[in-house]
């Protein structure tokens, strides 16, 4: 299997202090291929929300936020500006999870390993406390700027990845995109992967929003909970 090497450029976040860094998520994009672009905001992100600016990945392409600081057990917004290009165009967009090894919550990882997963992480298991804020209740939507919405799909109940899938661009569009981030543990650097049309189907058990949530009993909600909270 080959492993992707990351190169995560920090640059004046790495010379706060960890209080700092806790108080404040870094958030860095990486573009592992070519077509991908970034376009930061202006402003810092602070503890209660992560703004990731505009993204435009083109056919094919993905981007890696380096998430870290987040407080734990905190239920965190994601926002960013999709955009879909016209000339490299796209019909889905994932984002998953991928977990430090470095925390030791592994043992339930599949194996092999997604070529796609870097050096030092793996995929996001129901034991590391890493989740797309599974079951806060924050939105999970991408709402297209000349009206409409995304189709979501989503596999975390799963030992074998958190990712969430959204269906139904068409180029030349772009989206405003919001889902929810949670380290249990807190103040863990983990990463987002963003990328589009690489994988048509998330996988796994993965089902339609929100239905996926809806139709949970309360028994199996509850022994749901237990594995997504593991970590304390």
């Amino acid at each position: 299997m080959r492993r992707l090497p990351v190169a995560l450029v920090l640059g004046c976040a790495a010379l706060v202090s960890p209080a700092a860094a806790r108080a404040e998520p870094i958030a860095t994009v990486f573009s592992t291929t070519s077509g991908a672009s970034v376009q930061l905001p202006d402003s810092g992100n602070g503890g209660a929300s992560l703004d990731l600016g505009r993204i435009t990945l083109g056919g094919g392409s993905s981007a890696i936020v380096y998430v870290s600081g987040l407080d734990a057990h905190a239920n965190v917004p994601v926002t960013f500006t999709l955009v879909d290009p016209a000339g490299s165009p796209f019909t889905m967009m994932s984002a998953e999870i991928l977990d430090p090894l470095s925390d030791g919550f592994d043992a339930l990882d599949p194996q092999p390993q997604p070529g796609y997963v870097p050096t030092g992480y793996s995929t996001s298991n129901n034991t590391d406390g890493l989740s797309f804020a599974w079951n806060s209740g924050l939105a999970r939507s991408a709402a297209f700027a000349d009206g409409g919405a995304a189709t979501l799909e989503v596999d975390e109940d799963s030992n074998a990845r958190d990712m969430l899938a959204f269906h139904g661009f068409s180029g030349d569009t772009q989206a405003n995109v919001t889902f929810g981030l949670r380290d249990n543990a807190g103040d863990r650097g983990f990463l987002l992967r963003l990328s589009v049309d690489g994988q048509a189907d998330p996988g796994g058990s993965s089902t339609p929003e929100p239905a996926s949530l809806l139709l949970l009993g309360t028994a199996a909600a509850g022994l749901l909970w237990y594995g997504r909270q593991q970590l304390v």
